[in-house]
């Protein structure tokens, strides 16, 4: 405490603490990047405009770090609704998915790297996060504020380029109507790809959950989303054929793989693209 108020470590920690009750988290060192992360680093100077999902955006009162640790959204830009992500719905699935000290993970949609640098500290020295922010400034931005982090490296790039290597895990921090080809070859085995499938900014989408299981890749849906839509990875067929699929609550909750082996559309497909399929069909 420092003149009765408590000190940014300290209201870290509250923040972290509160997310482990919120969020349920079951993995300790979710609770500690969260702890350890200074958010201030990465939404540039205060005041700062926080949104509201109701009331729209406002402004803190001053640059007191402090507004910023609570589970709120920070305006990165403001004019394009651009903002960084909301911490527990992100503490939520990063606990789910287990980040292994020493894994590779690729991010898509970096931002300004707030939470490229919570993966880093999640894999540690030994480990290497990828990050893609198609945003030239954020990803100039990004570089910047991971300094600290060596683990972290940021390319300015779409969605669509791909990056050479193989990931544990891959989180998408934007809305796509179709998982890319490369992503899914690029996911080791037994490696997890968390995807927001999108029709629309105001309607949202899921997210989807696949694992790499041998040759095949185990699918489920992992609760609604609103986000940001992912550049290269989007059609206007895809999202037409998405948001009428999303009309099906049920077969979507009762997804179990996607398919990329070429078949003709049967009662068992919920969402069936262009050399990929979301099935209701077991993988084994």
């Amino acid at each position: 405490m420092i003149d009765g108020m408590p000190t940014l470590d300290g209201v870290r920690r509250w923040f972290a603490e509160d997310l482990r009750v919120t969020c349920h988290l079951g993995d300790e060192r979710v609770v500690a990047a969260f702890a350890a992360v200074p958010r201030e680093r990465f939404v540039g100077p205060g005041p700062w405009r926080i949104r509201h999902l109701v009331d729209g955006y406002w402004t803190t009162p001053d640059d007191d770090p402090r507004h910023l640790y609570h589970n709120v959204l920070v305006a990165l830009d403001e004019a394009r609704g651009l903002n960084t992500g909301e911490p527990a719905l992100w503490a939520r699935y990063f606990d789910r998915i287990e980040i292994a000290s020493g894994g590779r993970v690729l991010q898509i949609g970096a931002g300004a790297g707030y939470f490229t640098a919570i993966l880093a500290e999640l894999v540690g020295p030994n480990g290497r996060v990828d990050g893609i922010e198609i945003d030239a400034s954020l990803a100039a931005a990004a570089q910047r504020n991971l300094e600290a982090w060596p683990a972290a490296h940021i390319h300015a790039a779409d969605a669509s380029h791909p990056i050479d290597g193989q990931w544990d895990a891959i989180v998408a921090f934007a809305g796509a109507t179709t998982p890319l080809g490369w992503w899914l070859d690029a996911l080791a085995d037994g490696g997890r790809l968390l995807l927001p499938m999108t029709a629309d900014r105001a309607r949202g989408g899921f997210m989807l959950r696949l694992q790499r299981e041998g040759n095949g890749l185990s699918a489920r849906s992992a609760g609604w989303v609103g986000f940001y839509p992912c550049a290269g990875a989007r059609s206007e067929a895809d999202e037409a054929a998405l948001g009428r699929a999303l009309d099906d609550k049920i077969g979507q909750n009762a997804l179990r793989s996607l398919r990329r082996d070429r078949h003709d559309a049967d009662e068992s497909c919920w969402l069936h693209g262009d050399g990929w399929c979301l099935s209701k069909r077991e993988l084994h």
